[in-house]
Formats: structure tokens, sequence, C-alpha cells
């Protein structure tokens, strides 16, 4: 079966995050965001999709920081309500009943509850017509001790951090499982 242009996102499972701003008015913005990714590893920088018109992308412009917020499954309700479109002069932590949470090197929150906090600053925008590509580097990275051990590896059975499927009438949240396959990084070279 061949997909059709308008329906070609529905294959791809997405990370979702909480992207956290200010503006140059102090006011707090928060939205989700699915298309973003480290740049390759270590998690140095990251790259997020935007639309050109977003109070985020205009805050990350005009601030040069943000913080990526790592959601569990369980926040799935707040997440639709930051995702409404509220005026730039709202404060959007307070419209969707989420607490800051202080962020250690870059004046923007994170938010309470999630699972991790990137604080990151703003590298460079790759406008295109429709679009802009945002690469931000991660300057400060705290996680929930109660869902990490001490490598810093994640308990993701237990912590469930928020993903999502899109389908024709709209989103289903869900998070990852365990496929029982493990595998360490020296099989993926050539011997």
């Amino acid at each position: 079966m061949k997909i059709a242009p308008r329906k070609r996102e529905q294959i791809f499972p997405l990370p979702v995050a909480l992207i956290s701003t200010v503006s140059n008015n102090g006011v707090l913005n928060v939205a989700p965001w699915s298309n973003i990714t480290p740049i390759l590893r270590p998690l140095e920088e990251v790259v997020m999709a935007s639309w050109i018109k977003r109070d985020t992308l205009d805050n990350i412009r005009d601030t040069g920081e943000f913080v990526i917020n790592i959601p569990p499954v369980e926040m799935s309700e707040k997440v639709m309500i930051s995702s409404k479109n509220f005026p730039a002069d709202v404060d959007e932590f307070k419209e969707v009943g989420l607490s800051p949470r202080r962020s250690s090197m870059i004046a923007p929150p994170g938010v309470e509850g999630c699972l991790a906090w990137a604080e990151c600053s703003f590298i460079e925008e790759i406008a295109m017509d429709r679009f802009s590509l945002i690469i931000g580097k991660v300057v400060n990275l705290e996680v929930d001790d109660r869902f990490f051990n001490d490598n810093g590896e994640m308990d993701y059975e237990n912590a469930k951090p928020m993903s999502c499927i899109l389908g024709a009438k709209g989103l289903e949240f869900t998070y990852p499982a365990n496929s029982g396959k493990k595998a360490s990084y020296s099989e993926m070279m050539l011997k």
C-alpha cells in the first residue's frame, strides 16, 4: 500500500518534549514539541523544527535560551492544554497548571514533574519558506534521580517518557516498551 503525502507523518513514532522559554518581558511560555532530536552523540547539540510563527521561536530568537523538558506519559492532559495557541502575553505555565523549575545556567525555567531538563543556548537558525530549524547547545542537563541509575541510564519502563503516534483523526500518546533484545555498540561495527 502506498501512503498519501498527507498521511506520511503517521509512520513515525515521535518523542514529546515541552519547550519552555521566557519572553523579553518576562512572560513564561511552554509548548509541546515532537520535531526535535539530538545531533549525534554525546548529547551536546539538538535540532528542532518550528513553524515560522510561534511564540516559542520568537522567544528563542530574542533571548537565545530554552529548556527541553521530557514529560512522562502521565502529563498528556497538560501537554494537550499547552498546545493551545495562547496570546504571547499570557503566562502559559499558569494557564496549563504547570510549576516552574529553576534552571541552573539559563533564565527560562524548566517544568516541574518532568523526567529530564536540558537547558539550551541558541546556536543557529536555518530558515526555510515554511519552517525553521533551530540548533541549540545543551549547557546543563539534569534528570529526576528516581528514574535514572548512576550511569545516567533511564528506567524507561517506570519513567514512561511520552511519545506519540499521529493518526487520521488526531494523535495517540504512547511510551517505549522493552522488546527483549539488547545489543552492544560493538555489534554495529564491521569486524
